[in-house]
This record gives C-alpha cells, sequence and structure tokens, in this order.
C-alpha cells in the first residue's frame, strides 16, 4: 500500500477536530497526525511532525488566518496548505493564493468536498471553488495589459494607476473598480486621486481621455 496521506488539523472547535479525524481515520488512505486549538502556539510541534497536508479552519474566532500562514509556510515549505470555512468572496480568495493556500472550501463545504480537496493537494493539484476560479481567471485576464512607457514617462503613472485609466473612461464608481481589481474602495480613490493631480485633469472622464490620447 502506498504511503497513507498525513494531515494536520488546526480548528478551535473541539467537536469539529474530533469530527474530522472520524472522517479521515475511515480513509484507508488517509491518517491524521495532530490536531490542535491553538495554532500560534503549536507550530514547532506542527513543523517537528512534518505533515504533507494543514488543514486550517479559517473561520476560528479572533484567529489572524492571513498572519498565520506565512508563518506556515516558512516552517513547513513542502506542506500543503488547505483553508476551510471560508466566505464567498474575491478578496481573501485572492490573498490565500498570494500567501501559499493551494486549497480553499467556503463555509458549505461538505465532508466529502474536504476528503477530495485534502487529496488533490497531496498530489500538487490546487483546489477552488468553481465560482472563484472563475474570478481567478478574469483577475488575471485583467493583468495582462503592459504599463505605457510614455505614461510613466510623461505623467509618472504607476502600472495600477495605468490599469485604472480604462475603468474610469467606462464611468465606473470607486466601489465597483474596487471590487473588479479586488482592492479596497479607499485604496482606489487614492489611486484617482493622485492620476487627476499627475494630468491635471479636473475630474475622471477628463484624466481618462487625456491619457488615452497621450498613447493613441
Amino acid at each position: 500500500m502506498d504511503q497513507k496521506i498525513s494531515i494536520y488539523i488546526l480548528a478551535a472547535n473541539r467537536l469539529l477536530r474530533e469530527a474530522l479525524v472520524h472522517i479521515f481515520k475511515n480513509r484507508t488512505d488517509m491518517e491524521v497526525v495532530g490536531s490542535t486549538e491553538r495554532p500560534q502556539q503549536d507550530l514547532d510541534a506542527i513543523a517537528v511532525i512534518r505533515p504533507q497536508v494543514v488543514l486550517l479552519n479559517g473561520a476560528m474566532p479572533g484567529f489572524d488566518w492571513a498572519a498565520f500562514i506565512p508563518k506556515v509556510c516558512d516552517r513547513l515549505p513542502d506542506a500543503r496548505l488547505v483553508i476551510f470555512g471560508m466566505p464567498n468572496d474575491p478578496a481573501p480568495f485572492f490573498h490565500s493564493i498570494r500567501i501559499g493556500v493551494v486549497g480553499y472550501l467556503l463555509s458549505e463545504a461538505s465532508a466529502s468536498d474536504l476528503v477530495v480537496a485534502v487529496r488533490a493537494a497531496a498530489r500538487g493539484e490546487a483546489v477552488c471553488p468553481p465560482r472563484l476560479c472563475l474570478s481567478l481567471f478574469h483577475y488575471i485576464a485583467r493583468q495582462r495589459s503592459i504599463p505605457s512607457p510614455q505614461l510613466h514617462a510623461r505623467h509618472g503613472l504607476t502600472r495600477r494607476e495605468q490599469q485604472l485609466l480604462p475603468l474610469m473612461a467606462q464611468g465606473l464608481t470607486n466601489k465597483e473598480i474596487a471590487s473588479r481589481l479586488c482592492l479596497s474602495e479607499q485604496t482606489i480613490k487614492n489611486h484617482v486621486h493622485r492620476i487627476l493631480r499627475k494630468v491635471g485633469a479636473g475630474d475622471r472622464l477628463s484624466a481618462a481621455h487625456i491619457l488615452e490620447e497621450a498613447v493613441g
């Protein structure tokens, strides 16, 4: 028999941890090598065990999973991180990808979904809900534009500021642009303010048209 997939469970709720242990124990290709309700305190012990898959409940009250995951990746570079109990929201999904997660499961995920995700992660595959996967494709497609040397030389616009131009030209609001680029509305507001200042335009549409003419 091939070597079993070793799993370490991080979840604050004891009942949840015991339920997950029971689920994986009934699979002949898996074994739970440890679990804890205190991820931060027990990271050293987890690093010694070196599990193949770390299964993390991202919905633990008061737990900063975004700060914890990079620590796991640093201490366990070969481990596969699967986070579950997450919202159907592109922002935390994209952020989790950036910091090392290979599996992202929503709060409504079933026991079967967890089992499938662990097996896939152990094979070196990524796991995400189809709807968020589509958002990821759209996000990557929006990054395909190459910054214009003319705009940077003439107005000092950054790549991100140039990325906002076609969206501004469409008349989208800051909130709509923030949603498309997975940034905060305040961040977009700051970018727009800097663009207007750099090009000397009085409003958003004027700025977009000025800059379109500059590279047209």
